[in-house]
């Protein structure tokens, strides 16, 4: 973005909505953004957009680590294919198609344990 601001007008005017289109896709700025808000992009604005990041923001997992661990073992989707990559930048059109795979349980204890724990406590 810097660098469009040093052009001249007319180089700026061909390359300013390519830049442009391409934050907007995926989900930095707003479409209607101006060169000075994508020189105010801070880290966090970029690691909000990471798979892991999302993943875990919208309640599918818990904690970081296990969103991390979630998408390195294969069982997050992004509609129907599997994304292994945690820094995987999330499209704008992809948001609404993050799920975990099906047959998976996160933080749910198992039913043997949950069998044993009250058999357990029924003996004492």
């Amino acid at each position: 973005a810097r660098s469009l601001l040093a052009l001249t007008q007319e180089v700026r005017e061909k390359k300013e909505p390519t830049l442009m289109k391409s934050l907007t896709r995926v989900g930095f700025v707003r479409e209607n953004s101006t060169l000075d808000d994508v020189l105010n992009l801070k880290v966090t604005d970029l690691l909000s957009r990471r798979l892991q990041t999302m993943v875990q923001k919208r309640g599918l997992i818990k904690s970081p680590y296990q969103a991390r661990q979630a998408v390195v073992h294969g069982h997050v989707m992004i509609g129907d294919r599997i994304v292994t990559v945690p820094s995987y930048t999330v499209k704008v059109e992809e948001e609404n198609q993050i799920h975990l795979a099906t047959g998976i349980d996160y933080g749910q204890p198992k039913k043997q344990e949950v069998e044993s724990v009250t058999t357990e406590q029924s003996q004492e």
